[in-house]
């Protein structure tokens, strides 16, 4: 009987009996798993192209499992009525996805944690045409580069699009003349690639069909065909350990929501996916329309790429900022902000580390900290040597792009670094937003001053981010029995922190600059 590593990936393969004329649709291939403790449950299986068929299985409890075939032609033997057993393991080796499990919904229902309850902090990169565009090697380069770094959460596109028409062996993604149909090469060149995030040590994040105009898949494809071609895609790479934007990038309030809703529930409900979300356009939030679907598990929003005052302001003051208090509870992502080099819409002024870190710190304090992710303007493109963006960003077809490997080590990656170790030396997972600590908030008056603040649940830890430095007013209870220190969130060196006021009224410190500082308390 084969041995199969728990929460590792297996693939299953299956030859059909005969040839037909539109395979991707024509059969329905699910595999049937018993586990030992006698759970059962139903995946689905994918074409691969010519006559196979395949399953991949992601096996949770340790024992002898028993699976079973069952194809919508009965008659063909090849797919149907296929049957073995498999022998599930212990992982014992250092990978963190391996060792700990599938990332979900935490038991607080606001942060992420593993199988195993072992918190999760989600630092994403957006590489969004990297899994498309790159070869293995450098796929593996970049993904060395990124674990060492401290990411743990690799964001990409699974369809080609509108500015990548096809992969660099000039495959498409699907086709569209005649009847819709995946094209199996285009994603076994991608394949590896998906499975190495988690040989890496991290989690692979999809958007699944793009949705930004109405052109494009999520709004343009008819519903049945949406609902088929995202459970193929589910088949295919669910087992590699991985979240799901379903749509990406598009207007999905009010009315608009409402496709999506019985589309997801098909995908999604049966098996139940542990990581499924919507991703908005910038600057809105969809916790209203999707907060009363099931399959929507985790919310996620981009604060975007803007520097002008309501824009900034939005993130640290928009609905998702009181949106955490409502119930069910969901973890809250900042899966945008601007990225690093990115020019302003309008403006066109480049944005720096310092854009960067204040977008990262105030994400992870003005709600329970889930997590937050990066991005750097020519890396997400992933553009072999410099390129003009074209016609493909629409607002940015005058700028050029750098090379992917030459901003890879940018001070805004490196301050990504130093904001893990900040909020590792310390229960991060259980901060909640504190504002009420401040007697003033100077972000009132100008949005780039505001002061991000957050408590721990057990009062003993209290981080409060200024973007430009200057004094913070506290309550004159918020320091009470409390060390105080300066971080330096560019180069992660701690300074003591002295009082500079202290009355009935208010706590003062004073930043050593005017840099952007975080100043913690702890008991």
């Amino acid at each position: 009987m084969t041995n199969v590593l728990r929460w590792t990936a297996y693939e299953l393969a299956f030859e059909s009996e005969r040839t037909r004329e539109h395979p991707f649709w024509d059969v329905d291939l699910t595999v049937e798993l018993t586990a030992p403790s006698g759970r059962a449950f139903t995946i689905d299986g994918f074409w691969d192209g010519g006559q196979t068929w395949r399953a991949r299985l992601r096996l949770d409890e340790i024992g002898e499992w028993r699976w079973r075939t069952v194809a919508s032609d009965a008659d063909d033997a090849g797919l149907h009525d296929q049957s073995g057993a498999l022998t599930c393991v212990p992982y014992e080796g250092p990978n963190a996805v391996y060792r700990h499990g599938p990332v979900q919904v935490a038991g607080d229902g606001h942060t992420l944690a593993h199988a195993d309850g072992t918190s999760f902090l989600w630092l994403g990169d957006t590489v969004w045409n990297g899994l498309i565009r790159a070869n293995d090697a450098d796929w593996d380069d970049y993904l060395c580069t990124r674990r060492a770094q401290g990411f743990s959460v690799i964001q990409f596109f699974s369809t080609h699009w509108r500015g990548l028409a096809t992969d660099p062996e000039g495959q498409a993604a699907y086709t569209e003349d005649g009847r819709f149909t995946v094209n199996p090469r285009f994603y076994q060149r991608l394949d590896p690639k998906v499975a190495a995030i988690a040989d890496h040590g991290l989690l692979a994040s999809a958007i699944v069909v793009l949705s930004l105009y109405d052109e494009e898949p999520g709004w343009a494809w008819p519903a049945a065909q949406l609902i088929r071609f995202a459970r193929w895609l589910r088949a295919r790479w669910g087992a590699y350990h991985i979240a799901w934007s379903f749509g990406g990038d598009g207007d999905f309030s009010g009315e608009r929501a409402e496709r999506w809703k019985p589309i997801g529930a098909a995908v999604y409900s049966n098996p139940p996916e542990a990581l499924v979300t919507m991703h908005p356009f910038g600057w809105s939030w969809v916790g209203d329309e999707f907060r009363d679907q099931p399959w929507v598990t985790f919310f996620v929003y981009q604060s975007g790429h803007s520097a002008e005052e309501p824009k900034v302001r939005w993130l640290p003051e928009g609905p998702h900022v009181s949106d955490w208090l409502q119930r069910p509870a969901r973890p809250i992502i900042n899966v945008e902000p601007n990225y690093e080099d990115h020019p302003s819409y309008g403006s066109g002024v480049r944005f720096t580390a310092a854009e960067v870190r204040r977008a990262s710190y105030w994400s992870l304090l003005i709600t329970p900290p889930a997590g937050v992710t990066y991005g750097h303007f020519s890396l997400w493109a992933w553009a072999s040597e410099r390129e003009p963006v074209g016609e493909a960003i629409r607002r940015q077809a005058e700028y050029t792009l750098e090379p992917w490997w030459s901003v890879l080590a940018t001070p805004g990656a490196e301050s990504m670094t130093i904001l893990r170790r900040y909020f590792e030396s310390g229960d991060w997972w259980t901060l909640r937003p504190a504002l009420d600590l401040l007697s003033e908030q100077p972000g009132a008056h100008d949005a780039r001053r505001f002061i991000a603040a957050a408590r721990t649940l057990a009062g003993d830890w209290t981080a409060a981010y200024l973007p430009v430095g200057g004094t913070i007013h506290l309550q004159p209870g918020a320091a009470t029995d409390c060390s105080a220190r300066w971080f330096d969130p560019r180069n992660g060196h701690w300074l003591a922190a002295e009082r500079v006021t202290a009355t009935a009224e208010r706590l003062s410190f004073t930043a050593p600059s005017d840099g952007d500082w975080v100043l913690d308390l702890r008991r």
